[in-house]
């Protein structure tokens, strides 16, 4: 029974992926919330306070987990270490009712824990509509606690669940030695408490889902996706918004309005460091609002659009064989598709992967060719312009780099591959309320995080350029620019850029190629050496902090010379064939 202590009563959200948890728990916790990284790690614990009865109780939203008992991931891991100590005095099992048998094998783990739990039946609607029904008094007495149910998303069940937590008792689940014993546990019960009705929509839904999966129609579905996201983010975002913001919003307004202002600055230093070359208004926000923005906006949301349709586990399952000749498997399509938003992002997500070599090669491949939502945005703005084969041309460059360096490096590192073992969520239509939410926090995100970077890297800029370091390193490597991979002199100072930010490298050459200074070729050898050359400071330093210093900085070694030879291998036979695009 829930009384009055002297500390909150600690509550405890578990459950595995994608169940709805942080749902409840915003539901529960209303705004009042902190995200922080559990002690000594990169994964993010979040809590909050709710007021339930009478008495003021602490959420802590745990990570979405399978197992809390043998090989466990850094998720299930901390996640444990929630559940097992102090912190947690009552859980909240938040169940998927779309897939009871899941959830039940957590909850056999959870059983040994000894708490008191509440289990939170989540999706009902969404069950039912698959001609799932589960009783929700029999699963009751099957565990022996309160089961309550959900439509989180709507708000419905959340004050029923309230009221349960005052019944909460710990789990009355039969002992069981081993997983195999656990599995054949949550198939009998869940027998006897899911019943299934045939359906049209659940048999369409079967169906597609089948064949997101099979070579034949998965590779076709594929296509398709990858063409919309050319269409909706290269050619709408990359092209059409960037073209409103850059050339209406900043060029006719913004822009000229703070160079109005900064002409009765008497210094003449501080007008430039305003709205100079690299000015924090006319370089710095310009390229972060007016560049970048868009296609960030437009990627986000077309990835919450698949990420809730339920595609992109099926693409994890798809792709699981093409990842294991690179020493990975399915899993590691996550942190390459979002490394197509911001790669410092996606190296912290690559502790999803079970094992150190499969993290090291994944980080390794996103640092080498994954261009990040900057560079997505130059690439397909410049070459999106020209031609469709001078994108296939560096993509085609690009793939083929990425599958050698994998295959050599799960060949050369030691260690080994972990068992690639996924749930699949059903496919569903998304809401669209709810990809906007994800959208906006997403972009919020990028507002918060990277737009300050974007001024703090154009200060840094301004100041290397009037201390002429920026041309001593330009004048440096213009032998190799001009000589090895035939590209303008310019070009040297923007690869140089690009290593203090990726953005600005990638603004460089939109800014080059808009002037008419690269021709299609040019254009194709510079963006691919831009693709393939070394990470930018946020994502080596974030590689520091995963792998350490000595692996970042091997990293740089491997990756410089690769980008460099594989930019004149291509300017060679470009030229060689004549090439034109």
């Amino acid at each position: 029974m829930l009384r009055l202590r002297a500390h909150p009563l600690k509550i405890a959200l578990v459950g595995n992926p994608n169940v709805g948890k942080s749902v409840v728990f915003g539901r529960l916790t209303g705004r009042y919330a902190t995200v922080s990284n559990y002690p000594g790690t990169t994964v993010a614990v979040t809590k909050g306070r709710a007021l339930v009865g009478a008495e003021v109780c602490e959420i802590v939203d745990t990570p979405g987990v399978n197992a809390i008992e043998g090989c466990l991931t850094e998720d299930e891991q901390i996640a444990k270490a929630v559940l097992v100590g102090d912190e947690t005095d009552l859980m909240v099992q938040v169940v998927d009712a779309r897939n009871i048998r899941r959830a039940l094998m957590l909850t056999a783990q959870l059983a040994a824990l000894h708490k008191p739990v509440v289990v939170a039946l989540n999706m009902v609607d969404e069950a039912l509509e698959r001609g799932i029904a589960v009783d929700a008094n029999e699963l009751a007495r099957e565990l022996g606690v309160p089961v309550v149910e959900l439509v989180a998303i709507e708000g419905r069940g959340l004050e029923a669940l309230r009221k349960a937590l005052a019944d909460a008792r710990p789990l009355s689940v039969p002992a069981l030695r081993d997983v195999s014993s656990q599995v054949t546990w949550a198939h009998e019960v869940t027998s006897r408490v899911r019943h299934i009705s045939s359906l049209s929509l659940a048999t369409v839904q079967e169906a597609l889902s089948r064949a997101t999966r099979r070579p034949l129609t998965g590779i076709p579905i594929l296509a398709l996706v990858l063409y919309s996201l050319y269409l909706f983010v290269g050619v709408f975002g990359a092209q059409t918004l960037v073209r409103f913001f850059e050339e209406t919003v900043f060029g006719r307004f913004v822009n000229p309005a703070a160079i109005a202002v900064m002409a009765f600055v008497p210094l003449p230093i501080v007008r430039d460091f305003v709205v100079g070359e690299y000015g924090v208004i006319t370089m710095g926000l310009t390229y972060a609002i007016a560049i970048v923005l868009p296609v960030v906006a437009t990627f986000f949301l077309l990835f919450g659009f698949l990420e809730d349709s339920g595609y992109i586990p099926r693409l994890a399952v798809f792709s699981d064989r093409i990842f294991r000749a690179m020493g990975l498997n399915g899993k590691a399509v996550l942190p390459m598709v979002l490394g197509l938003g911001c790669d410092t992002m996606a190296t912290m997500t690559t502790r999803i992967l079970a094992t150190p070599k499969e993290r090291l090669i994944a980080i390794l491949l996103l640092a080498l060719g994954i261009p990040c939502s900057a560079q997505l945005a130059t690439i397909l703005g410049i070459l999106g312009g020209i031609s469709f084969g001078a994108l296939l041309t560096l993509f085609g460059v690009v793939v083929a780099q990425m599958f050698l360096v994998g295959w050599l490096a799960a060949r050369v590192l030691p260690g080994r591959r972990s068992e690639f073992i996924l749930e699949l969520p059903p496919i569903r239509l998304p809401r669209l309320a709810n990809v906007l939410t994800k959208t906006r926090l997403r972009v919020w995100w990028y507002l918060g995080e990277a737009v300050p970077l974007f001024l703090i890297g154009t200060m840094l800029l301004f100041v290397l350029d009037k201390v002429h370091v920026l041309g001593a390193l330009a004048q440096a490597g213009r032998p190799v620019v001009h000589g090895l991979l035939g590209l303008p002199d310019e070009t040297a100072e923007i690869f140089v850029m690009g290593f203090l930010r990726r953005d600005y490298g990638a603004a460089g050459l939109f800014r080059l190629a808009q002037s008419g200074q690269l021709s299609a070729v040019q254009s194709v050898v510079a963006l691919t050496v831009m693709t393939l050359f070394i990470p930018c400071v946020a994502n080596f330093l974030m590689i520091v902090r995963e792998r350490g210093a000595r692996v970042a900085v091997a990293m740089l070694a491997v990756i410089t010379p690769i980008a460099v030879l594989t930019g004149a291998g291509l300017n060679l036979v470009l030229h060689a064939f004549a090439v034109t695009f």
